[in-house]
């Protein structure tokens, strides 16, 4: 299955932050860079719900892994454990060695309708046009984005930082977004029509319904519609 799951794409890149401070700021890099994906909560919306066909998104900032070295799984670390006898070199030998990261990294994960050949190139393109200001400020302190410049050299910039990824958000279809947008909007309005109009005799149901037809225009993908980010009524 890989990244493409039908029309899906599951886009996940690692891009490493730069070690340093900020001018004036007294703050690392990181944490710059955390702060700006923070801000983004007092928005009325994310900058995201400009770019087309996204599905969903995630951005976080890694500091580090880490792995747990104790109870060891195998039986000869809980020989070992046991032992008192036994030199602490042995001991230490037999805890798992622990891993971490050389940087810190901004993650960028998301889900987005490319298509069934996957088209993440025209996807990243289609980022950058909408929202590239926001984009040169989060990704401003990582590591090989000074060579970015315009949407074709973001979007070779991000598949250089591109991971494999096979996991995908459960609750989106194949349909392009403006189908779901549609699809959800039609949901919600005529569960609001069935409430309101319960109790009605057949006739007066009836010339309701043809005006709730007209007015939510089920064919018509660009409007009324969910709108893009929109999460409650």
């Amino acid at each position: 299955m890989g990244s493409i799951s039908g029309n899906a794409y599951a886009l996940t890149t690692l891009s490493p932050i730069r070690d340093g401070i900020v001018t004036g700021q007294e703050i690392a890099y990181a944490d710059a860079v955390r702060t700006q994906l923070r801000d983004w909560n007092l928005l009325p919306n994310s900058p995201m719900t400009r770019v087309p066909q996204t599905y969903l998104c995630r951005y976080f900032v890694l500091d580090d892994v880490y792995t747990e070295s104790l109870p060891g799984a195998s039986s000869f670390d809980t020989f070992v454990d046991w032992l008192p006898v036994v030199p602490e070199s042995v001991r230490r030998w037999a805890i798992p060695a622990e891993d971490h990261l050389k940087s810190r990294y901004l993650v960028f994960s998301c889900n987005f309708h490319g298509g069934p050949k996957g088209d993440v190139e025209g996807y990243l393109r289609s980022m950058w046009q909408a929202m590239s200001n926001e984009i040169q400020k989060v990704w401003g302190y990582c590591y090989g984005f000074e060579k970015v410049k315009d949407a074709a050299s973001f979007a070779k910039y991000m598949k250089k930082c591109e991971l494999p990824a096979s996991l995908f958000f459960v609750g989106s279809n194949d349909d392009p977004l403006p189908e779901q947008l549609k699809a959800l909007y039609l949901k919600q309005e005529f569960a609001k029509f069935a409430v309101e109009t319960q109790g009605l005799d057949a006739t007066t149901l009836r010339a309701r319904y043809q005006e709730f037809i007209r007015r939510v225009d089920p064919a018509n993908l660009a409007g009324p519609s969910w709108q893009p980010g929109q999460y409650k009524l």
